[in-house]
């Protein structure tokens, strides 16, 4: 893969701010390779835990003597384990994702996202998958911690084509269903469309333990409306075609965002779901600072 591809979606300068950043989950995480994160497991390695009462086949070596003295009765020591995790980044790859000009347009803004925190996690030695999803799913880049991956995902990502409707939760279905362990699933999208129906998967992802982060990526043209005078507005799902005065439309049309975005983020709240929302006209190193800083504090604070 040419040069050219890698720089289309990992920006040296935003790189250079979040490289080194280090990516927690929020919650204990299973993986299959030992890592730098809490595990829900307990066995017999790195961090002391708790006790439990001896049964035969224990190793001797891990009686706590001193509890013997004082107890008379035989326990072992229990250690947290740390491990490795899973991050599935899911990608809406429909038409209206399509929406904006140069790095603004909101399908190359959320793709250049979905690449550099995979990159960052990919650095950390956890895994990353890539999903692309939009009335389908579109393609599959397996979990992987190789560097590799990252010309994979970039790879897969240039070679999409907007040109379908979303199905979001239906797809979001397909891919919790390839998803058996406490995993981390972050979604990019704008996440137009029914929310009523997403509420199920997303309670189907934090039953089995999931943290889920749900990036909605919209046009600066989307959050403000700062359009002037007549405008001809043309769907991008849908053949349908507008002519209007943007004064008689801004203010329903921002009264009704707010209105959505509001729910949405009930929704998100209920499930116990991230949500951050993204102007793709906001520097995404700055973005991205924040999002990570912020992180860090909860984690700090659990």
């Amino acid at each position: 893969m040419s040069n050219s591809v890698l720089n289309r979606y990992l920006d040296p300068e935003v790189l250079s701010h979040v490289a080194d950043r280090h990516f927690e989950p929020r919650g204990l995480v299973i993986g299959n390779l030992a890592g730098a994160h809490k595990s829900p497991l307990a066995g017999f390695a790195v961090e002391f835990a708790g006790h439990r009462e001896y049964v035969p086949g224990d190793d001797p070596k891990h009686v706590d003597w001193r509890v013997y003295f004082t107890r008379e009765k035989y326990f072992v020591k229990q250690y947290e384990l740390e491990t490795n995790f899973v991050c599935h980044l899911v990608l809406d790859v429909s038409a209206s994702m399509r929406y904006g000009d140069g790095g603004e347009q909101k399908l190359l803004y959320a793709s250049q996202m979905a690449a550099m925190l995979g990159y960052s996690i990919i650095r950390q030695s956890d895994k990353v998958s890539l999903t692309t999803f939009d009335s389908q799913i579109r393609g599959v880049v397996p979990p992987s911690n190789s560097m590799s991956q990252v010309f994979r995902m970039t790879q897969h990502l240039d070679k999409i084509d907007p040109v379908e409707k979303t199905s979001l939760a239906n797809c979001l279905n397909e891919v919790a269903s390839r998803m058996a362990r406490r995993e981390i699933v972050m979604v990019f999208s704008d996440f137009f469309g029914d929310l009523q129906s997403l509420e199920p998967i997303l309670q189907r992802l934090r039953y089995n333990k999931h943290e889920v982060v749900l990036f909605q990526v919209l046009h600066h043209d989307e959050t403000t409306f700062e359009f002037d005078g007549m405008v001809k507005f043309v769907g991008l799902e849908a053949p349908d075609e507008l002519l209007a005065q943007t004064e008689d439309l801004r203010r329903g049309y921002l009264a009704a965002l707010k209105k959505f975005n509001d729910e949405f983020q009930d929704l998100a709240q209920r499930n116990g779901c991230e949500r951050i929302l993204v102007d793709t006209r906001r520097s995404m190193a700055e973005l991205f600072i924040d999002y990570l800083n912020q992180r860090s504090l909860l984690n700090r604070g659990r």
